[in-house]
């Protein structure tokens, strides 16, 4: 099967599978868990520091 036809299958554009494919290509899926667990926590950890930032700033104005 084709990459045009994968797409249009699962209902995703051209770009989006290139730019996964890219990103995830050669990848074991549990390699791919592990960087979606890692993105997450650091996203997360980004927005507890902003916050903090955030306090820490209206505390000293």
């Amino acid at each position: 099967m084709g990459a045009k036809e994968l797409c249009r299958k699962h209902g995703i554009s051209d770009g989006t599978f290139y730019k996964w494919h890219s990103k995830y290509g050669g990848m074991e899926v549990s390699e791919a868990k592990r960087l979606k667990a890692l993105e997450a926590e650091s996203d997360k950890l980004k927005k507890m520091l902003a916050e903090h930032m955030l306090d820490v700033a209206t505390r000293w104005s």
